[in-house]
C-alpha cells in the first residue's frame, strides 16, 4: 500500500467518525461568478460547519481517537482562532478539558467563542515568543496531549473529509482551489481529490504577504514568515509543517498567491452576491479566480474554509471602495 492509499484510508475512516458529529456542509453555485470567470464553480461552504470552519473536522477526528488516560489529562493546542474553537467544542462534546494558547491579537470573536465552549485560553505575545514553545512547555509540565492545528495525521485526515464530501456529491472536478495556511486542509483535500478524481488539478492559494508555502513549493525548501501582516488571519502560520510540507509537494499541482485587495474583493462578492459571510482566509480561492491569478477550466471546486470574521473587520471590508 502506498502512502497516498494509506492516507486516503485514514480520510475514509475519519468520515465514519465524523458522521453524526460534523455537519455535511452545502455546496453552492452562482451563475454570476460562472459568467465572470468562464467556468462552472462549486463552493464547499465550510462556514456552515460547526464552529464556523473546517477545523472541527480535524479536531474531532484526532481527539476522538485519544485513549481514556489521554482524555483524562486534557488537551492543549495553539491557534489564532478556528482550530481553538474546534478543539474547545470537541472538548465539551467528549468531556475533555482543553487549554488553548492564543495570540493576544487574535480576533475577539474567536477568543470569546473559544472561552464560551469551555476552554482555558492562555494568551501570549507573538512578538516575544512562539505559540508552539508556550504550548509545548505547558504540555510537558502538565501532561496534556498536544493537538496541533495542522501538522498531525489525524487532523489532516479529518480536514480531507471536506473535499471527500465534494467528490461524493459532484463526481469529478477538473480543478480544486484550497486555501493554505499550515497546509492541513490543503494536503488532506489533495489526498482525497487525487484518490477520488485523479486528473483533478489541485491548487493551493495563500496571500502574497504570507507566501511561505508558495516559496516552499517552488524551491522544494521550507520557508518561514513570522507574523505576516495579512488580513487573512487564518494563514498567519509561519510555515508548512513537517508532515504537511512533503504531502503538499507530492499531491498539490501548483501554488498561487493573491493580493490583499483581491481577498477583500472576494469577501465582498461573497457577501453581496451570494449572501455568504466568509472570513478573508476562506475567500482565497475565489480571490484567485476573480483576479485572474488562476485560469479555470471545466468544473472547478472552491473550498470556502470558514466564516469567523469579527464585526470590525467585516465593516472595514464592506466600506472599502473598489
Amino acid at each position: 500500500m502506498t502512502i497516498g492509499e494509506h492516507m486516503f484510508e485514514q480520510v475514509l475512516a475519519a468520515k465514519k467518525r465524523l458522521q453524526g458529529n460534523a455537519n455535511v456542509t452545502p455546496i453552492m453555485t452562482s451563475r454570476t461568478v460562472n459568467r465572470l470567470v468562464g467556468a462552472k464553480l462549486y463552493f464547499k461552504c465550510e462556514n456552515f460547519q460547526r464552529v464556523g470552519a473546517f477545523k472541527f473536522r480535524g479536531a474531532f477526528n484526532s481527539m476522538s481517537r485519544l485513549s481514556k488516560t489521554e482524555k483524562a489529562k486534557g488537551v492543549i493546542t495553539y491557534s489564532s482562532g478556528n482550530h481553538a474553537q474546534a478543539v474547545a467544542l470537541v472538548g465539551r462534546i467528549l468531556n475533555i478539558q482543553t487549554y488553548i494558547v492564543m495570540p493576544n491579537n487574535a480576533p475577539e470573536t474567536k477568543r470569546e467563542a473559544t472561552e464560551d465552549y469551555g476552554a482555558h485560553v492562555i494568551a501570549y505575545d507573538p512578538e516575544k515568543t512562539t505559540r508552539e514553545n508556550v504550548a509545548s512547555d505547558l504540555a510537558n509540565k502538565n501532561g496534556y496531549t498536544m493537538i496541533p492545528p495542522f501538522d498531525h495525521p489525524d487532523v489532516i485526515a479529518g480536514q480531507g473529509t471536506a473535499a471527500l464530501e465534494m467528490f461524493e456529491d459532484l463526481g469529478h472536478l477538473d480543478m480544486l482551489l484550497v486555501p493554505c495556511g499550515g497546509g492541513g486542509l490543503l494536503s488532506g483535500s489533495a489526498i482525497a481529490a487525487k484518490s477520488m478524481s485523479p486528473n483533478c488539478r489541485i491548487i493551493g492559494i495563500e496571500p502574497e504577504l504570507a507566501d511561505d508555502a508558495t516559496r516552499s513549493f517552488q524551491t522544494k525548501t521550507l520557508h518561514k514568515i513570522k507574523n505576516p501582516p495579512t488580513i487573512a488571519d487564518g494563514t498567519r502560520t509561519p510555515s508548512l509543517g513537517n508532515i504537511t510540507f512533503p504531502l503538499v509537494l507530492k499531491y498539490v499541482d501548483d501554488m498561487k498567491t493573491v493580493s490583499e485587495d483581491a481577498i477583500i474583493d472576494a469577501v465582498k462578492f461573497l457577501f453581496y452576491r451570494m449572501k455568504l459571510v466568509i472570513e478573508p482566509s476562506g475567500a482565497l480561492g475565489l480571490a484567485a479566480l476573480l483576479d485572474h491569478i488562476v485560469v479555470p477550466n471545466g468544473r472547478v471546486g472552491v473550498i470556502l474554509s470558514g466564516g469567523n470574521i469579527d464585526s470590525a473587520t467585516m465593516i472595514s471590508i464592506l466600506n472599502k471602495k473598489q
